[in-house]
């Protein structure tokens, strides 16, 4: 929660008329366990498939103590299981995930996680280019200023260079900075793709849709000669890992990808060709070229160093996309010139004070209209987080509670995703304690069977996700954590069931990979769109 010395700390500066709460142009000095340290940072840049966080996590296995901070969940499970396997007893926290071992002196946790407060012999971050992103970039930020670790070690791509050596310099750290090249070819093809019939093992076909990825998954199959495995964003994490699993197992019937962008960083795939169908995708807000960052990005995932497909390949669908790939491959990322940056909890904290409010979403607009950035650094879009605030300003609760509301993992672009937060927050200042009754029972289990009932399915995933998010964070208030991780497991199944089913064979007639669960009733809709009626507010 808040800390108290700094609060007295700047109460002192205002009280002298000698702080401005505002000031957000020294964020390396909020560190000061950190800035205590002269840190040795090693920046490992390069491109994908180059050893360059092989190295780091080589030093992280050597250290007597220490800390891998990546930017998913994927990662941090494949680092703490790397560890693990290595003989060094490593936990895995994330969100929604605590796995510690006895006596264990590392920790592999998403960014978000990192504990500031710690003292490591060694720290990594993986994927520092994030820093530059406009939602999480403030959380690698955090990270590279504010990790208490002799040495330091930074992975990603050397277009983060500059700005990490300029945010380092009012830190006395020591910066080395080692350069990497990929260990195996990436060759851009000259053709597209052509017929559907030259598909073929190995491949992974990349699009920006769930239609459009089980739409392409359909035609390769159709063809008769593949079965596909799909990796894509709103896909449960353990879901998309068993699908890459099967997809990387010579033995599976699965040897052809379809994918969305998800398959940029996270997951280790053995991945001959990659080919664009496309290479525009909707952002949110509109339709758009992709970047170069993103299809070096992705195409950097063809050819994987001491697999089955050391040579990589990447081409198109289509013949007009082709200049497009060709150029981005030869071009360096674009020079990241800003990191980004979001007030801490404190510094909101006795900013509402000055104001005489509790009500966040006021409070967090005005902050960030009169904040006072260096040329480095950019404030985090924080247009979900404003929509939340909204929400929870409707609310009996404290500001701290409200903060935490805003931070969870909410997607406030999805109406049940949505709806799940609200009444979480609703009954958790309403009653002070939110039960979970069970919804899918042995009768209950339906898998879905249209577009649409997969991703209500997916919706009440991530409903379930928050809420073992907010039982880690009120773990008196939220007591089911347990009962909504193994309904999510079951969700998960269901959803893996309806990826099974989707399989065709030689004119188009349907098979499974093994023999099926037993699960025949079909998904009933209308049974998760009643869902949070369900939710059980029962005081303890």
């Amino acid at each position: 929660m808040v800390n108290s010395s700094n609060l007295r700390f700047w109460r002192g500066y205002h009280n002298s008329g000698k702080f401005d709460f505002t000031d957000m142009t020294d964020p390396h000095m909020w560190y000061p366990n950190a800035r205590e340290k002269k840190r040795k940072v090693f920046l490992h840049v390069g491109p994908t498939n180059s050893g360059k966080t092989h190295n780091a996590l080589k030093r992280l296995e050597a250290s007597s103590s220490g800390v891998y901070c990546g930017p998913l969940r994927l990662l941090a499970r494949e680092v703490a299981k790397r560890l693990n396997n290595a003989d060094v007893p490593c936990n895995l926290i994330t969100g929604q995930e605590r796995e510690e071992i006895e006596g264990a002196k590392h920790s592999s946790v998403t960014v978000e996680i990192a504990d500031v407060t710690t003292e490591y012999q060694c720290a990594v971050i993986d994927e520092i280019q994030m820093i530059g992103c406009k939602t999480r970039g403030f959380s690698f930020t955090r990270a590279l200023l504010g990790l208490c670790s002799d040495e330091l070690h930074v992975c990603g791509d050397p277009a983060a260079v500059p700005i990490i050596q300029r945010m380092l310099e009012p830190t006395g750290d020591v910066v080395t900075v080692q350069y990497y090249e990929r260990l195996s070819p990436l060759v851009p093809l000259k053709s597209t793709l052509g017929s559907f019939s030259n598909i073929k093992e190995g491949d992974c076909m990349v699009t920006f849709s769930r239609r459009e990825i089980y739409k392409l998954k359909k035609k390769i199959e159709m063809e008769g000669k593949h079965l596909c495995s799909v990796v894509y964003g709103s896909l449960p994490p353990e879901t998309r890992t068993k699908q890459a699993t099967m997809f990387n197992d010579e033995a599976s019937e699965l040897n052809v990808l379809v994918a969305s962008d998800a398959i940029g960083m996270g997951l280790n795939l053995n991945i001959s060709r990659i080919i664009f169908s496309t290479l525009e995708k909707f952002d949110g807000v509109r339709m758009r070229e992709l970047t170069v960052p993103e299809i070096k990005q992705i195409a950097g995932r063809a050819g994987r160093y001491g697999s089955k497909f050391p040579v990589g390949e990447v081409t198109c669908l289509h013949a007009e996309d082709l200049p497009l790939l060709h150029s981005s491959l030869k071009l360096p990322s674009p020079i990241i010139e800003r990191a980004g940056l979001f007030p801490t909890f404190d510094l909101l904290s006795v900013y509402s004070r000055l104001h005489g409010t509790d009500f966040f979403h006021p409070i967090l607009e005005r902050f960030l209209e009169k904040a006072k950035l260096s040329p480095d650094y950019f404030i985090a879009d924080c247009e979900d987080m404003l929509k939340v605030a909204a929400i929870v300003d409707e609310l009996p609760l404290g500001l701290y509670d409200k903060y935490i509301f805003c931070l969870s993992p909410v997607d406030v672009r999805d109406d049940i995703s949505t709806q799940g937060l609200i009444q979480f927050a609703g009954n958790y200042a309403k009653k002070g304690t939110v039960r979970l009754k069970e919804r899918f029972t042995s009768g209950t289990l339906r898998v879905p069977k249209t577009h649409n009932q997969l991703k209500e399915l997916e919706s009440v995933h991530k409903v379930l996700e928050l809420y073992v998010w907010l039982g880690y964070r009120f773990e008196d208030s939220f007591p089911d954590r347990e009962l909504a991780a193994s309904q999510k497991s079951i969700c998960s199944m269901l959803i893996e069931e309806y990826l099974e089913r989707s399989g065709w064979q030689q004119q188009g007639q349907k098979r499974f990979l093994h023999s099926p669960r037993k699960l025949r009733q079909e998904y009933d809709a209308s049974q998760l769109r009643g869902y949070f009626q369900e939710i059980d507010t029962r005081s303890k």
